[in-house]
Order: structure tokens, then C-alpha cells, then sequence
């Protein structure tokens, strides 16, 4: 049997099991070990498995999604979240959109916080949906407006999925998070200006709230700012040293930790639940990630053993003529395809063993292109019929909200990020000049 022929059919067998509802990590790691088995005996197949767990403990930057993921859950079960809505909604309430604008807002300090776009979606649609429809807000503007802002926690430092992208391509975290700050704030920005555009022109999309409800004391106005802001002060005190090389990524991954902890005390927050629910949601989100990775080194290995990539390489550029430009087009169509069934964990490990160092072959910056996954993952998440986002909306949304208005609700929004995307495939710098200026000094 040739190489090839192996590949598809550990493919076809993988997403046999995927679609049979398996554990991602199940059906990607039994692959690997069965195909390692067959193709290298017993021997052979153990020693694969083994040296990808002893790859995976070995990775110290890796002790830095406990730390971020603590801090987000943290930050959330202590209801801080709150605040930061109760901020925007007086400082952005006298605007016309102004709180859907101030969700956006608020979804970009919750990626700061989490690196979920699960927990923004949570966040968004118990805090931020409810008062947004009471203020009489188009309900297809508002769904759109919180299933796009929750997209960008995989995108805005400190985000777990670039860290999965960085342990499977092999790329260090710290340049992977900077790459994606100037992106996902254009991204935000993007998304509010179209809201800001589209409320000017049809006003009654987010009318301005009443005055009674934006009177409030400058002092109170302020206090909310404090309050609000803390998230921001503790993503600064966390990042700040590290740009400037006084810490490691992993040092300021605790640094944000503590400083989330000691912000919950400080408030009288942090109760035995809070610190008992944020330590199980820590270890379960931990443990999940870490299978998954270990899968997918042991299904990328066998891989490399193979020659797959090489293979696909020359059929594409050789046989077929392909420019690497329209591979890589291609590459992100296929994202979007597998994005209407899968998450993006579940893609990113399916197709990097194949699409990772491929793109390396190719020519293309695999910092770069790590950010180019995580734009075209956030647009298939929000893709009809089967898009991840849209189904956690429907289940969090009230009656009134159908599944119908969801699907228009995205349309406006998927077309700003293929702009995103578009801006960010045409002029590289936009991600790479953060990381290349940071780490050259």
C-alpha cells in the first residue's frame, strides 16, 4: 500500500469515528497508535506514543495554560465580568449603538482574561443579551454582535488555542500571542465601526438610552471606570514584563494568575466556591487541551514517518501546478468547511500534522499563518448551517431569538472578518511586526 493511500485512510478513519461522536482526542490518538502499530510493530508503535508524552511534559511553556486559564476563570466566577459591563453601559449608553459597541468592548477585556471564545460567549449572552434586548435593541444586531465578540478570545492574548497551534507547528507562544494583538484590536475595531455606520444610518437598530438611565453622579461614573478597568490593569501587569524581557512567558503567566487571585480578595470576591469552581474548571479545560495535544503529536509523527507531507506537496505543486498562494487559499476554504462541524481545537489537530509543515514547504511564515488559522477558525464558527457559535447562541438566547435570526444576525459580521482576514494575508506586517520589534530588543 503507498504512502499516500495510507494517509487517506487514516484520515477517512479519523473523521469515521469524529462523526460517530467520539472524543476528539480519542479518535485522533487511536488512529496514531493503531496506524504506528501496522506500519512499525510493536516496538515501534509504543516507542511513538511514548516519546510524544515524554515531548508534551518536556514543554515548559506549556505550564502556562493552567496559569491563564486560572486567572480567566477567576476573573469570570467572581463576577468582575460584571462590572466591566455596568462601566460601558454608562460611559457608551449616550450614543446611538453605543451598547452594542460597548459590548464589543467588553468581549475584547474578556479574551484578555480567558483565551476562550467559550467564556465570552457565556459572559455575553448572560450579561450583555439580556439587557441589551430590555433597551429595546434589534435582536439580529445584538446576537451578531456578541457571537462575533466572543470569536475574538482564540484570536487576543492570552489566547489557548495559539498555544495549541504553537505545541503541534512548533513555534514559540510569546511570538503567536503578540502576532495576534494587532489583528484581533483591528478586528474589534472593524466590528465597531460597522456598528457605529449602521446605527447612524438606521438609528433605531440601537437607539440612545433615556436619560434617566445615563444619569448617573460623576462620581459613581468613575468609581465604574476603577472597576471596570481592573481586568486591563491586570493583563498590564501581567504582559508589561514580559515585552520588556524582565520575565519569561511562563513567570508572567503566574504574575496574571496571582494578580487575578489577589484582585478577587481585594474585592471580597473570592469565596470557597469561586476558588473551588475556577480550580476544577482550571484542571478539567487543562486536562482536555492536554490530551489533544498529545494526540496530535502522535498522529503527526506518524506523519513525518510517512512522507505524507512531501507526497501532497509534489502532487500539488508538481502534478496539479498549483501556486503555493492558491494551496493556502485552499487550505483556509477547508477551514471553513470543517468549521460548520467542528470546533477548533477538533480542526486545528485534525489538519495541522498535514497543513503545518506544508505551509513551511511553501515558504510562508508559520508565526504569520498561526494567526491566519485563527482569523479563518473564528470565521467558521460562525458559518451556516452547523458553525460552533451559532448553536451555543441558540442555547443561551431567549425564545424570542430563533435560530433563523441567528443565521442573518452573522452575515454583516463574517463579511467584516473576511476583511480582516483579507487585510491580514495582504500585509503580513499587521501580525508581524509586534513580535519581530519585541523580540529583536
Amino acid at each position: 500500500m503507498s504512502y499516500e493511500l495510507i494517509a487517506i485512510l487514516m484520515f477517512s478513519t479519523m473523521m469515521v469515528m469524529l462523526a460517530t461522536g467520539q472524543r476528539v482526542f480519542g479518535a485522533i490518538g487511536f488512529v496514531a497508535v493503531i496506524a504506528a502499530l501496522l506500519l512499525w510493530g510493536d516496538r515501534g508503535g509504543y516507542d511513538l506514543g511514548f516519546a510524544a508524552a515524554m515531548k508534551l511534559m518536556k514543554w515548559y511553556p506549556l505550564l502556562t495554560l493552567p496559569m491563564f486559564i486560572f486567572m480567566g476563570y477567576v476573573l469570570s466566577e467572581s463576577k468582575i465580568a460584571d462590572d466591566l459591563y455596568r462601566m460601558f453601559h454608562v460611559w457608551t449608553g449616550g450614543m446611538a449603538g453605543g451598547l452594542a459597541m460597548g459590548t464589543i468592548g467588553l468581549m475584547v477585556l474578556v479574551s484578555a482574561m480567558n483565551g476562550l471564545s467559550v467564556a465570552g460567549m457565556a459572559i455575553g449572552a448572560t450579561i450583555a443579551l439580556p439587557e441589551l434586548l430590555k433597551r429595546n435593541y434589534d435582536k439580529r444586531m445584538v446576537t451578531g454582535v456578541i457571537q462575533a465578540g466572543s470569536s475574538l478570545g482564540i484570536l487576543v492574548p492570552p489566547s489557548v488555542v495559539l498555544v495549541l497551534y504553537a505545541m503541534i507547528a512548533r513555534q514559540p507562544v510569546g511570538q503567536l500571542w503578540l502576532a495576534g494583538v494587532f489583528p484581533g484590536l483591528m478586528m474589534a475595531g472593524l466590528f465597531v465601526f460597522y456598528i457605529w455606520l449602521r446605527c447612524r444610518i438606521t438609528p433605531k437598530l440601537g437607539p440612545i438610552l433615556p436619560k434617566a438611565d445615563r444619569d448617573v453622579a460623576r462620581a459613581e461614573k468613575y468609581r465604574l471606570l476603577r472597576a471596570g478597568l481592573l481586568p486591563l490593569f491586570i493583563f498590564a501587569v501581567m504582559i508589561f514584563p514580559f515585552v520588556n524581557g524582565w520575565t519569561s512567558l511562563v513567570e508572567s503567566s503566574a504574575i496574571g494568575a496571582l494578580a487575578a487571585f489577589l484582585a478577587a480578595v481585594v474585592r471580597r470576591r473570592m469565596t470557597r466556591q469561586v476558588f473551588e469552581n475556577s480550580l476544577r474548571n482550571t484542571l478539567r479545560i487543562s486536562c482536555m487541551f492536554m490530551w489533544i495535544i498529545l494526540a496530535a503529536l502522535a498522529f503527526g509523527a506518524v506523519f513525518d514517518g510517512l512522507g505524507a507531507v512531501r507526497a501532497i506537496e509534489n502532487l500539488f505543486t508538481e502534478r496539479m501546478g498549483l501556486s503555493p498562494w492558491t494551496i493556502l487559499i485552499l487550505m483556509q476554504l477547508s477551514f471553513i468547511l470543517m468549521g460548520t462541524f467542528l470546533d477548533d481545537t477538533a480542526m486545528l489537530v485534525i489538519v495541522a500534522p498535514l497543513y503545518v509543515p506544508l505551509v513551511d514547504a511553501l515558504g510562508f511564515n508559520l508565526i504569520w499563518y498561526g494567526v491566519l488559522y485563527t482569523i479563518t477558525t473564528q470565521i467558521a464558527y460562525m458559518t451556516p448551517p452547523f458553525g460552533y457559535n451559532l448553536f451555543l447562541m441558540r442555547a443561551m438566547a431567549p425564545p424570542e431569538v430563533t435560530l433563523g435570526d441567528i443565521y442573518r444576525s452573522i452575515i454583516p459580521f463574517v463579511g467584516v472578518m473576511i476583511v480582516a482576514l483579507s487585510l491580514v494575508i495582504s500585509f503580513p506586517e499587521i501580525a508581524l511586526w509586534l513580535p519581530g520589534h519585541v523580540y529583536a530588543n
